[in-house]
């Protein structure tokens, strides 16, 4: 598996994980449990951030690939008009 696929799958994990903690917070807020609540608020905002930086990761492979096909098209363009 390619390093972008390996941070977009761990990007969905984290995803799912931060949806899992913020459910217990609220279940956790409904019962008045204010202290587990804010744990649990805490541990999805963490895992939010772990799905940010993995999507960041996953992106920046994939934008120097497309970017450099932009450029390998844009070179082709130019031999041609030399060519003619």
């Amino acid at each position: 598996m390619s390093k972008t696929w390996e941070h977009y799958d761990l990007a969905a994990r984290h995803h799912e994980r931060a949806a899992h903690e913020f459910k217990d917070a609220a279940k956790y807020h409904e019962t008045e449990e204010h202290e587990k609540a804010a744990h649990h608020a805490y541990l999805a905002h963490g895992r939010n951030q772990h799905t940010i930086h993995h999507g960041n990761a996953a992106a920046k492979p994939h934008t120097a690939h497309c970017d450099s096909n932009e450029t390998s098209a844009a070179e082709q363009e130019v031999n041609k008009k030399r060519a003619a």
